[in-house]
């Protein structure tokens, strides 16, 4: 790649320049966008960005900064172009034709933003559960805590990982129990439990509060080798964790994976335009945020790209990437 002085840079495949009125007015917005974005005051930060050639009648390619299982759906219909998902787990249901897929989705991977993180269920001990099979035979009526955001994906891994286990919060709802879909984190919710108001967190984001959740008096509902093995039939993965993990943890125990945030398209998307939004994403990673390796605190420099297009434990791959990025990072060096 060639390093040009004003403003932009020539490659094989494409010519980025700063200097023509159909740029500048696309740069307008783009940069108003992403400054508004990392404003604390400014609520509107999910972008949904739509480029076509100048004067088509039709947009050629959607960038859509959700987060959500069901834009998959979009992706799948061609309506989004490039999305991204939290956690990159959401892609093996949808490349199986699992949970709210009804047929499987060819979506591929571009790169995998990282952050190690798990699902957990937790329950109060005042219970007596330990794991899922005593609480489908006491069929207890658990009064536990979900995730308010109806579109959360975490509620969608939720879903699959209990029918798995013949299990839904449905279910729970039947035994007279309580399914609370209520907004924040789940480390807000833990003084609900001690106060006897909930006796139950099933979430993501255990880096934030396991910790908490144990010293509370809570536990994580312990999965039996079959349980194990029926959830990674989804496609899903089992991450160990010890007191390495969590220093008030007794014994090591199973959790759900639940890391990594994977920018995706569909198979059929065209290898250039694959390679363009790479050659993009390359030329502006010092400018992209990111958080660091426990998924809740900042990141420092560059992104990291060389370590986002590989399997490992921040950034795991579901799903294949797609040719064309596979080649471009492999170009580069980082495969």
């Amino acid at each position: 790649m060639q390093q040009q002085s004003k403003g932009y840079y020539v490659d094989d495949q494409a010519t980025y320049t700063l200097r023509s009125p159909a740029t500048m007015r696309a740069r307008l917005m783009l940069e108003v966008a992403s400054e508004l974005a990392a404003v604390r005051t400014w609520p509107h930060r999910q972008p949904r960005i739509q480029m076509r050639a100048q004067g088509a009648e039709s947009w050629g390619v959607t960038l859509y900064g959700s987060d959500a299982a069901d834009v998959v759906h979009e992706v799948a219909r061609g309506d989004v172009t490039f999305a991204i998902v939290n956690p990159s787990a959401v892609l093996a249901l949808a490349i199986r034709g699992l949970g709210p897929y009804t047929e499987p989705v060819p979506v591929r991977g571009i790169t995998v933003l990282p952050q190690y993180d798990q699902l957990g269920f937790a329950v109060h001990e005042r219970t007596g559960i330990t794991t899922f099979g005593e609480l489908r035979e006491r069929k207890y009526p658990l009064r536990v805590s979900v995730r308010g955001q109806r579109d959360h994906s975490v509620l969608v891994v939720i879903d699959e990982v209990l029918k798995a286990l013949g299990l839904s919060l449905d279910e729970i709802e039947r035994w007279g129990g309580e399914v609370r879909f209520e907004a924040g984190m789940p480390n807000l919710k833990i003084g609900d439990v001690t106060s006897n108001k909930l006796d139950a967190i099933f979430d993501e984001a255990m880096p934030m509060y396991a910790g908490a959740a144990l010293d509370a008096g809570m536990r994580f509902l312990r999965f039996e080798e079959p349980d194990l093995r029926a959830i990674e039939a989804l496609g899903l993965r089992r991450v160990k964790l010890t007191q390495k993990d969590y220093a008030s943890l007794k014994e090591d125990m199973w959790a759900i994976d639940f890391s990594g945030w994977t920018v995706y398209t569909h198979a059929d998307v065209p290898d250039d335009v694959v390679a363009h939004f790479c050659t993009a994403l390359e030329a502006r990673k010092d400018r992209i945020p990111f958080f660091a390796l426990d998924g809740f605190s900042a990141g420092e420099g560059a992104l990291p790209l060389d370590q986002m297009c590989k399997d490992t434990r921040e950034s795991p791959l579901y799903v294949p990437l797609h040719p064309a990025a596979e080649q471009f990072w492999r170009d580069r060096g980082y495969l």
